[in-house]
């Protein structure tokens, strides 16, 4: 049976027994990491799921935007704006009623992504018909 290594686990498989990571004295600053990350997941626990859910989609949001727009020189990268669209939608209409006060600011984002998306997609139809036209 397999387990999953988790940091500070005594049997890590790639690791001699008893051999720790290179510049761990597990000294005053290994317990203050430890600390930190104790309080962090006590702060992540403490955190409605719907929050940190809603976070995701607005980073997807954000990806998805960051295809769509062009930069001098490049073009707008539609195939990963899409799957990033679309990720978002698998999470505000997946979740459609779990996401609180969430919800609408979400739908409405989506919405609005997808708007750009149409447009953005058929200026870049009609650009690379254009563009076939004058090399054929």
């Amino acid at each position: 049976m397999s387990t999953l290594w988790t940091p500070g686990e005594a049997n890590d498989p790639e690791e001699p027994q008893g051999a720790a990571p290179p510049g761990d004295a597990g000294g005053p600053d290994d317990e203050a990491a430890r600390e930190q990350l104790r309080a962090l997941r006590e702060q992540l626990s403490q955190t409605p799921v719907a929050d940190i859910v809603a976070n995701h989609a607005i980073g997807l949001w954000e990806l998805a935007l960051l295809h769509l727009s062009a930069e001098e020189g490049t073009e707008p990268d539609l195939e990963e704006a899409r799957l990033a669209i679309d990720g978002v939608a698998a999470l505000v209409e997946g979740l459609e009623g779990r996401l609180g006060r969430h919800q609408e600011p979400l739908r409405e984002a989506l919405a609005q992504l997808r708007l750009a998306f149409v447009e953005i997609n058929r200026r870049a139809e009609s650009g690379d018909g254009e563009t076939s036209d004058e090399s054929g």
